[in-house]
């Protein structure tokens, strides 16, 4: 009895010239994260997956090298050119992450910050009595 055979198709490789960067800078981390112009995540990386353990991932420098271990993935899986970078958060690695981008020849087209802002806040303390 002969085995039939499957034919594994190759994938094709996405081009994805335009996209998003959204950059998570915490105090204790840096979040790194490539999407396509609708949304949809392509590569990820952090301060803690390239390494970095403790104080040391709240550095710029890590945040630089979660950057540049994103931008390498997305460059040669997809091919991407520009972006357009979404910040979040008051951490050390939100300049950083974006000066990484020039090592790979990929343009920024626009800088946004989106970190949360709240409008009211939590509630206040009871009052103290005398």
């Amino acid at each position: 009895m002969a085995e039939a055979k499957t034919t594994k198709s190759k994938k094709q490789r996405r081009s994805v010239p335009t996209g998003q960067l959204h950059i998570q800078a915490t105090f204790n981390n840096t979040i790194v994260t490539f999407a396509d112009s609708k949304g949809n995540v392509l590569a990820a990386s952090s301060a803690g997956a390239c390494g970095f353990r403790g104080s040391k991932k709240g550095t710029a420098y890590a945040a630089q090298v979660a950057a540049e271990k994103a931008a390498e993935a997305v460059k040669a899986g997809f091919g991407m050119r520009t972006v357009e970078v979404f910040v979040k958060g008051v951490g050390l690695g939100r300049d950083s992450a974006i000066r990484a981008l020039s090592n790979f020849d990929i343009t920024v087209e626009g800088i946004k910050d989106v970190t949360g802002v709240p409008h009211g806040g939590v509630r206040p303390r009871k009052a103290r009595r005398a």
